[in-house]
């Protein structure tokens, strides 16, 4: 079913418009001058081989594949010296496609350099993993990096539909029920691969069948996975992701994993998983654990590093660290409460002391006048005004006493105090 030019190709839509870099490669007519090295990187089963083979078929270009798995230097520097041949003899540009270039050692990417800059070879290279942190600068700078998104389920849904009907797959032998096209589409979680590779096993259990219909329950069997009840861009989705963040903001850890695990297996976007960790770390968590939103954005950072399903370890460790560490929605509060003030018209001039010094003119309105320098104190704390007089002792911030944020709580007090509150 591997589609045999791009506007076969199931999504990246983003990617395919017209006089795009790769439409540009694919086009029989084109020349050197519109081909430009590219780097597709996505999750699996986007497309990232379907599209390089894709333009093999309908580009005039000659096309040569090495997968980073088996390929050495020697490899690439034997490619190299046929396409500088091809080209000097016959004017034949070549397209090298390198699958997994990530795997590439610094010297073996570094083999790469004098072919794609000197355009001896039009790279096309493909990676699962950031090219920021797997390819070398020099490569990168030399390529565009084209990002490829999971597909959505339209996407998946008529790449299914043409996999029953078409000759190269099934060929009409078996229908396919509403609810099993819908469990693969669920199932595949974007990735093209996973959902033919589900059908096909579902179709092979229901050819044996009275009507030949495959079912959900067949899709099941086949995929060997429970079916989860989770539509991305439904209620499921909502109240999945709600009862993941009360869990952890009630300090369950156990529920808490469960349902991180629910929108692991539903293909649910880590990303957006991670972004909620983050939220919760600020919101939830606050000054009781500063440490907590530090580990919400590292699991983020490796979320996006390494990508699934590794990334499912990170996103647990975040989970449980923030479900089990002390709780505070005072820093929230404050900003909420200050915003609102804000808002409702509640503020005024900064005072004069406060006021930019800097400019010529300043000192002579008295900006900066009066103004005492903390550090110069022995406590570091000067007893001045820094609200506008409209809100002077407004509080906004009123840390709990629960973890760290009661030893702030402590200082604060004092601190207030100091302040001539």
């Amino acid at each position: 079913m591997r589609p045999t030019a791009l506007d076969e190709v199931a999504g990246q839509a983003h990617l395919l418009g017209a006089g795009s870099p790769l439409v540009a490669l694919a086009d029989p007519a084109g020349g050197a001058k519109t081909a430009v090295s590219v780097i597709l990187w996505g999750p699996p089963g986007t497309g990232k081989t379907t599209l390089a083979q894709a333009i093999a078929r309908t580009s005039r270009r000659r096309f040569v594949e090495l997968s980073a798995i088996s390929a050495g230097v020697k490899d690439v520097r034997e490619v190299m010296q046929e396409a500088m041949t091809q080209r000097d003899l016959y004017g034949a540009s070549t397209i090298l496609f390198l699958d997994e270039i990530h795997r590439f050692t610094k010297a073996q990417q570094d083999a790469l350099l004098p072919g794609v800059e000197n355009g001896w070879v039009i790279l096309i290279a493909a990676t699962t993993e950031n090219p920021s942190f797997s390819v070398i600068a020099p490569l990168l700078s030399r390529s565009l990096l084209l990002t490829l998104q999971p597909l959505n389920d339209d996407d998946l849904g008529a790449l299914v539909d043409r996999a029953v009907t078409d000759a190269r797959g099934l060929a009409g032998a078996v229908s396919l029920a509403p609810a099993a096209r819908a469990a693969l589409v669920q199932l595949a979680s974007g990735d093209a691969r996973r959902a033919l590779t589900a059908l096909e096993a579902a179709a092979a259990m229901a050819e044996g069948t009275d009507d030949a219909t495959v079912t959900a329950e067949h899709v099941s069997q086949a995929a060997d996975r429970a079916l989860l009840r989770y539509d991305r861009q439904g209620d499921e989705h909502y109240d999945v992701i709600s009862a993941f963040i009360k869990s952890i903001r009630g300090s369950d850890v156990d529920a808490a994993l469960h349902y991180l695990a629910r929108m692991i297996e539903a293909g649910e976007d880590p990303r957006f998983i991670a972004r909620r960790l983050v939220i919760s770390a600020s919101e939830d968590i606050g000054l009781a654990d500063p440490q907590a939103l530090t580990i919400a954005v590292a699991a983020a950072d490796a979320v996006a590093f390494i990508g699934m399903p590794e990334g499912r370890i990170p996103l647990a460790e975040a989970t449980a660290y923030l479900a089990t560490t002390a709780k505070s929605n005072a820093a929230y509060m404050a900003i909420n409460a200050a915003i609102a003030d804000v808002r409702a018209g509640g503020f005024g001039r900064v005072p004069i002391h406060l006021r930019d010094a800097h400019y010529a003119g300043a000192k002579r309105l008295g900006h900066g006048k009066g103004y005492i320098y903390p550090h110069d104190l022995e406590v570091g704390v000067a007893t001045q005004q820094y609200l506008p007089d409209e809100l002077r002792g407004k509080r906004y911030y009123e840390p709990t006493g629960r973890g760290l944020e009661r030893d702030v709580a402590a200082r604060l007090e004092k601190i207030r105090r100091i302040l001539g509150e």
